[in-house]
């Protein structure tokens, strides 16, 4: 899921809500994520409400429908793998954080593409709007390690971010395991060394 086009902030600034409500909020989408993970994105909306400890009535309140739980979830998600990138950006070899970004991304479509594609288009286009937000969200963390590497000598110049993440979504929609995917990243990143950081044979 890569794109260079600009899009509005992934996460619209909520109300601020009562120490109780966010409490109440959090505890949801937490159990949201958990549950769609073990069980998929048709999992009953009961059994979200009781693994968050709230009654129905709170999480309608919060959620009136799965598609709100489900942008939620999936707005959290791509959150936190921008995070990493941001942890990352201190992190030394730069090309070594490049690349470990690079896995926990391709980790990501993996895992969770049902969740993303679950969400339905309506009249408004806020579905088009929303993955433009997220793609150019995961496009900026992308692009700062990146630049990183290139800036280290780790990476060859003339690669972007966009032929990064390409490359990177497909082998997330072909890898048949971790292990395949690890070795395609591998092949990939002796493919965009520089000549001085090329390694050798990849096992």
């Amino acid at each position: 899921m890569s794109s260079q086009k600009a899009g509005p902030a992934p996460h619209p600034e909520p109300r601020r809500r009562r120490a109780d409500a966010q409490r109440n909020y959090d505890l949801l989408v937490s159990a949201a994520r958990d549950v769609f993970h073990t069980h998929g994105v048709d999992a009953p909306l009961d059994d979200i409400a009781r693994r968050a400890g709230v009654g129905n009535a709170t999480m309608y309140r919060h959620f009136p429908t799965r598609r709100e739980l489900i942008i939620a979830v999936y707005s959290e998600e791509v959150a936190e793998l921008c995070a990493r990138s941001q942890s990352l950006m201190a992190e030394d070899p730069a090309g070594d954080a490049l690349f470990g970004w690079l896995q926990d991304f391709i980790a990501h479509v993996a895992a969770k593409r049902e969740l993303a594609l679950s969400i339905a288009d309506d009249r408004t286009g806020q579905r088009s709007a929303l993955f433009d937000a997220w793609h150019h969200s995961m496009h900026t963390a992308a692009s700062a390690l990146l630049t990183r590497a290139q800036g280290a000598g780790a990476v060859r110049a003339d690669l972007s971010a966009s032929e990064l993440l390409a490359l990177a979504n497909g082998i997330a929609l072909t890898a048949i395991d971790a292990t395949q995917a690890e070795r395609l990243v591998a092949l990939v990143r002796q493919g965009t060394d520089t000549p001085s950081t090329s390694a050798g044979t990849i096992h």
